[in-house]
């Protein structure tokens, strides 16, 4: 069975700064007290009405198949990481194959709902489809726009001054020297997955909520009116329709599923820790990699963060830190790269590179 490698890497982010200041206007909030808990000093949004989670992923692919050394024309199947899609149906494959202009091509397109770890399940995927020999050039992308839809008000605020916008994309081609990618672990577990979660609009009519116990009003009508469930007054009127975490809870889970699905890798190619040329978490939380680097025994030349300029980006972040850490020559040729990502669902997974 044949490898494959990263042909090609490409990073986009909107010129638009928002500093922790800036939101500190528009919600009760300061400085000091984002970065305390984050350590997030300002993050980028998008342009309304002219920028997408499709556009800026577009912007990505390009650079990526550029340096891949390719044609757009080249690419024989799309796979795209995001929780923030353009629509709610279709997906953003298929959009920013129409924004790359190779839908003569009639290329396959995926969507992949993964959140935070939607890159590494989705780097997972291709990595599989050329090593058996079915696709070439598969285009990988990862983007975010969180801007439109967070709650900009102090009601929102432990969960809008974590995110920001972006999109990161490789391009995977098969393997003709050592540079591979050597192997990915992905892993789940839904039982708490209301923990963080983007709930409303949606069609579960209050169902999980009664399964677990929890009277929480939606505001569906209580017989079987056709219409109107999947989203309500009720919800808008009450603020149901914005994200939700249990910032302790995510927090205690993602420092101990990080290390172990970092390890789960370096064991089965028999390595360790001190191997790791560098480690690209996803930017969730500075403090959660701050205490996975501690808890991997890792200099901070072998870990690279940027959540401190950019947010979380959630399936973009792995891809644009990678390319930011590429891109300022912190990874050479041979390097061995780890890649690791924990997020809602909860899902989480981990891939090795040899650079």
């Amino acid at each position: 069975m044949r490898h494959s490698k990263i042909a090609g890497i490409g990073k986009y982010l909107p010129e638009k700064v928002t500093t922790n200041d800036d939101l500190s206007k528009v919600m009760e909030t300061t400085d000091e007290w984002i970065q305390e808990r984050t350590g997030i000093k300002e993050r980028r949004y998008g342009k309304k009405h002219e920028e997408t989670t499709t556009t800026m992923g577009a912007r990505a692919a390009a650079i990526a198949i550029e340096r891949a050394g390719i044609q757009k024309e080249d690419i024989d199947f799309i796979i795209f990481a995001t929780l923030s899609p353009d629509y709610y149906f279709p997906g953003c494959g298929v959009l920013v194959q129409r924004e790359l202009g190779i839908t003569h091509k009639e290329v396959g397109a995926l969507d992949i709902r993964n959140q935070c770890s939607g890159f590494v399940y989705a780097l997972s995927i291709a990595d599989q489809f050329v090593k058996t020999g079915m696709y070439k050039n598969v285009l990988v992308i990862g983007a975010e726009m969180h801007s439109m839809g967070l709650d900009f008000t102090t009601r929102g605020r432990n969960v809008t001054v974590i995110f920001g916008d972006g999109a990161g994309a490789v391009v995977l081609q098969p393997s003709d020297d050592d540079s591979q990618i050597l192997t990915t672990k992905l892993h789940a577990d839904g039982t708490h997955a209301e923990k963080l979660a983007y709930i409303n609009p949606g069609s579960h009519g209050g169902y999980h909520s009664k399964r677990l116990g929890e009277e929480v009003d939606y505001g569906y009508p209580d017989d079987d009116t056709y219409g109107g469930i999947f989203l309500t007054q009720h919800m808008m009127d009450n603020a149901q329709t914005y994200p939700n975490m249990e910032g302790q809870f995510v927090f205690k889970l993602a420092v101990q599923k990080f290390p172990e699905v970092i390890m789960e890798a370096l064991t089965e190619q028999g390595l360790k820790p001190s191997d790791i040329n560098m480690l690209i978490p996803h930017q969730a939380n500075l403090r959660i990699s701050q205490f996975v680097q501690r808890k991997m025994g890792l200099r901070d030349d072998q870990v690279w963060n940027n959540i401190q300029k950019y947010g979380n980006t959630t399936a973009a972040s792995v891809p644009i830190a990678l390319c930011e850490a590429y891109e300022a020559g912190a990874i050479k040729k041979g390097d061995l790269v780890c890649l690791a990502a924990f997020g809602s669902g909860f899902t989480w997974g981990s891939a090795l590179i040899r650079w």
